[in-house]
């Protein structure tokens, strides 16, 4: 009677397992939402035989796919050679275009990614490696299975412009530091990061013709550390890390206001900016003296507090133009993409002729080398060039005078998505200025319907800024960024139709747990269960 009540215990047991729901392709809490998912019936097992397969040909093919097996190697053990031979990973280019768009299959027999373009291909590899259960992030060997659900998904992005913005000027970022915010902007499918190189507290970039600009505009940062700056070197490192990550590495040298780092470095670029006891309480009210350069040259002191909008160059010097060029020249020769962002913002000691005369000055100095200009929202109250970019993050106004023109808007809201704001009161560190950002209000605002008179066609993308007054390593960072620049990721990536917090707020558990394993401090919103 034992063995009867034992084997059909047994049965129920093997019965229970058997009906146990597989997991589903549409259950992985992908980030962002992808475009169309279709579940399938089963799995696949990733095993100690899985390979990877190229089919097509291009520069980069080959490079993906060592990518993928870089990802897959250390938590699996398993080798994942990389061949144009055999593999049940299989990663097929059909064409050589700039397409981002991308199939995924993944059937009884093996997974299959399908892309006209690199890039495609790439976040494609993303996707596969946010349906792999969490650890597949880990560092190390990680004893089970490697379960992957059948089905498809097809998938492509809604805007081309999907970024975040460093301030490395306020508080320096180390190289290091940057490279681990690229990898996290990678598995959103960011495509684009905007350096903030300069500002009153810091200059951050090597510029060899004006030294400078690093030995004394690098040597400090807000609250009086001590700083610090990229070589070239170290700059060219981060444009081809990102770059291998599908990232673009867009540059600022804020200007004409924000400029203090320059004018404490060169006296002779200084119109009567001036610091007297490094505090803005003591800043020169006079009017400033656009002759005092030539005439009797002082440089300003360095400036250690949080302030805006008291320090501009010269718009009316030469001298200032030539420093500008060589800036820009040096620069651009070691930045392969497409955009120079000129800053343009809180220029407030600027008079609004000189602002003008500036801006369409120094864009035309930016168009010579062969970049595209981006500035902050005010440069739309100059004539803009063709194809350059306003980035609205203040006044609808100047988004709508750049939309006039012809131009597009690159969309930076800070009351959204400002990655610096607290998310409330008790934050610890950040800034309230704009508004308090919790994350439901940084994921519930839609781009086309922000800004009266700016609709899909007048926006290139979107940007999310960390500003890092109160910044100064890797844990703040990604205490303020995380899970905002996943919201932000998905808005700029996923269709309008296809958003809602619901599905946002039960998908990003699931990222949490990728972010854990990958040490990435998140702030554990109260608006998610987690």
């Amino acid at each position: 009677m034992k063995k009867v009540l034992w084997s059909l215990a047994l049965g129920s047991l093997l019965a229970m397992a058997s009906c146990k729901e597989s997991p589903k392709l549409s259950q992985s809490g992908l980030l962002p939402l992808p475009q169309e998912i279709s579940d399938g019936s089963g799995t696949y097992e990733l095993g100690a035989s899985s390979g990877i397969k190229l089919t097509g040909s291009s520069e980069r093919l080959t490079g993906i796919g060592e990518f993928l097996a870089e990802k897959l190697r250390p938590a699996t053990g398993f080798d994942f050679p990389v061949s144009f031979d055999a593999g049940d990973i299989e990663l097929e280019l059909t064409g050589n275009d700039d397409s981002e768009s991308y199939e995924l299959t993944v059937t009884a027999d093996g997974v299959k990614i399908s892309s006209t373009g690199e890039a495609g291909l790439f976040y494609g590899v993303q996707t596969l490696l946010q349906i792999l259960p969490a650890e597949i992030y880990q560092a190390n060997l990680q004893n089970q299975s490697w379960m992957i659900p059948q089905g498809m998904i097809k998938d492509s992005p809604e805007f081309e412009y999907r970024g975040s913005m460093l301030d490395v000027a306020r508080h320096f970022i180390s190289v290091a530091d940057v490279k681990f915010y690229l990898d996290q902007m990678a598995q959103l499918k960011l495509n684009y990061l905007h350096l903030h190189l300069t500002d009153d507290q810091g200059w951050r970039i090597e510029i060899k013709s004006w030294p400078k600009l690093t030995e004394i505009g690098g040597s400090t940062q807000v609250g009086g550390g001590k700083g610090g700056f990229y070589t070239q070197e170290d700059y060219k490192e981060i444009v081809a890390y990102a770059a291998e990550r599908f990232i673009t590495i867009v540059p600022e040298v804020d200007m004409p206001g924000h400029t203090n780092s320059a004018l404490a470095s060169y006296a002779e670029l200084n119109p009567g900016v001036n610091l007297p006891n490094g505090k803005l309480d003591s800043v020169n009210k006079a009017p400033l003296d656009y002759s005092m350069p030539t005439r009797n040259p002082q440089a300003s002191e360095l400036y250690t507090g949080i302030e805006v909008g008291w320090s501009t160059f010269a718009p009316k010097l030469e001298l200032t133009y030539a420093f500008v060029d060589s800036v820009v020249r040096e620069i651009t020769e070691i930045t392969p993409g497409p955009y120079f962002h000129i800053g343009g913002d809180e220029s407030h000691v600027t008079e609004k002729e000189d602002y003008i005369y500036f801006v369409e000055r120094v864009q035309d100095i930016v168009s010579k080398y062969g970049k595209t200009s981006i500035g902050w929202d005010e440069v739309a109250t100059a004539k803009l060039l063709p194809g350059n970019v306003a980035q609205f993050w203040a006044k609808e106004e100047n988004a709508k005078l750049a939309k006039d023109q012809g131009n597009k808007v690159l969309m930076s809201p800070a009351k959204k998505i400002y990655l610096d704001m607290q998310y409330d009161s008790t934050t610890r560190i950040g800034l309230h200025w704009a508004a308090y950002v919790e994350l439901d209000s940084a994921y519930l605002w839609e781009p086309t319907e922000y800004a009266p008179g700016i609709s899909k066609e007048h926006i290139l993308g979107i940007e999310a800024p960390l500003w890092t007054e109160t910044v100064v390593n890797r844990e703040d960072i990604n205490y303020l960024a995380f899970p905002r620049l996943a919201a932000a990721a998905e808005i700029a990536w996923t269709s309008k139709d296809r958003r809602n917090w619901e599905g946002f707020s039960k998908r990003l558990p699931a990222q949490g747990k990728r972010w854990d394993v990958q040490g990435v401090g998140f702030y554990r919103s109260p608006k998610v269960t987690w």
